[in-house]
């Protein structure tokens, strides 16, 4: 038998309501009870003191027609902001939400530097603005998460960092150092697949997210939890070999699956085959539209290539819901038939395969969930993505 204090009790109890209160968006004090199996007197105990600490507020329904208006509680979103922060190669992008998860500012920075100091002092700086701009909600900025696009350690360290070349960096605790709000630093790749389980597949325990970009990253989430492998270093899946001998990889091994499946290697192809310093996805659509043989073909190989490592994919993990983030997939007309029809080993398993509905921006509003779910301290968050909202806060360059 599991025994406990009566505070840790309390705390467990604390983490069960809240996650149903977030969970259901408006819920009663009755109907808490009955999904959480607590009793009345523990709910109205709890929930009191959560009015006290502003994070839950109460709202009596309008319009309902038996019986006495129910007093429903939900989330005070405005309690306090989560910051969360994409550190790319060449930008910034920040993204500040409420406490249910909407973002409500958002800003990219450009960055013509690598070199760790000038870029600290631009966290820093940025940061700083965004916790004075906040100051007035009652909790401020509750917590800062950092999506990196490179190997972060179980301790957080940054291991390394490819495309800034930077080793062995302690990112968390120089920020700290000059700002007193909790860091948290997290693979980029896994802060997607947290995203896509927060806000939008619910149902699902066990979920990978490939991210296609700049090259190939895959976030897992097992039992609602992060598989990092020993050093937390797995879903460096973009090295997988998937052509022996093949294009040479800045990693050191040649046929890596990134060098032909991600979208970075097809801009680069076009480049060159195009004689153009700049290849844009308008150019590919425009490609397309216009029938170009050369880019259908190229299309189709960068789906044949896919497929190969996806198909490795499934047979290691076994997933329930497989995500790709690709800008170019949601281009290119049955793209995800196309895959399907390549996925036809008998031994491949997996329940669905689906386009992100979050795109690019998935990282950083992981990011914020995940600064939400370590402030709140429930053990997973169910949000609503809301397009129109996102498209609204779309990323602006200072």
């Amino acid at each position: 038998m599991i025994t406990g204090d009566a505070s840790y009790i309390k705390r467990i109890n604390r983490s069960i309501i809240l996650r149903e209160i977030v969970k259901e968006g408006l819920i009663s004090r009755a109907d808490l009870s009955k999904v959480t199996a607590l009793t009345r007197a523990t709910i109205s105990a709890q929930v009191a003191d959560l009015i006290d600490e502003g994070l839950v507020i109460e709202t009596q329904l309008e319009h309902y027609t038996v019986g006495r208006k129910p007093i429903m509680l939900s989330i005070n979103s405005e309690a306090g902001c989560a910051l969360g922060i994409d550190l790319d190669f060449d930008h910034i992008s920040f993204t500040v939400s409420d406490l249910t998860g909407s973002p409500i500012n958002s800003k990219r920075i450009e960055t013509n530097t690598t070199d760790y100091g000038e870029i600290l002092n631009l966290l820093v700086e940025q940061i700083k603005v965004f916790k004075s701009e906040y100051a007035y909600s009652r909790y401020g900025i509750v917590g800062i998460v950092i999506a990196i696009h490179g190997l972060v350690g179980k301790d957080e360290t940054i291991h390394y960092v490819p495309r800034l070349r930077w080793n062995n960096i302690t990112l968390k605790n120089d920020i700290e150092r000059q700002i007193d709000i909790n860091v948290y630093i997290e693979n980029n790749a896994n802060l997607s697949a947290f995203a896509e389980r927060v806000y939008v597949h619910h149902e699902t325990d066990n979920l990978l997210s490939a991210t296609l970009y700049s090259g190939i990253g895959l976030g897992m989430m097992m039992n609602n939890e992060f598989f990092r492998g020993h050093d937390g270093f797995a879903g460096e899946i973009g090295h997988m070999i998937v052509v022996p001998n093949g294009i040479q990889c800045n990693c050191g091994n040649k046929g890596c699956w990134e060098r032909y499946a991600s979208e970075r290697a097809i801009f680069k192809y076009l480049s060159e085959t195009k004689q153009m310093n700049s290849v844009t996805y308008e150019n590919i659509q425009k490609w397309l539209d216009e029938g170009d043989e050369e880019v259908h073909q190229l299309m189709e190989q960068f789906i044949f290539y896919l497929s190969i490592g996806l198909n490795n994919m499934i047979n290691m993990y076994n997933p329930d819901m497989l995500v790709l983030d690709s800008e170019l997939l949601r281009m290119y007309p049955n793209s995800l038939d196309k895959i399907r029809g390549n996925l036809n080993s008998s031994i491949s398993h997996y329940r669905a395969l689906q386009i992100s509905s979050i795109g690019r921006n998935s990282a950083v509003l992981g990011a914020c969930a995940l600064a939400i779910k370590h402030f709140l301290e429930v053990p997973m968050l169910n949000l609503n993505y809301d397009t129109e909202a996102n498209k609204k806060n779309a990323s602006v360059n200072i």
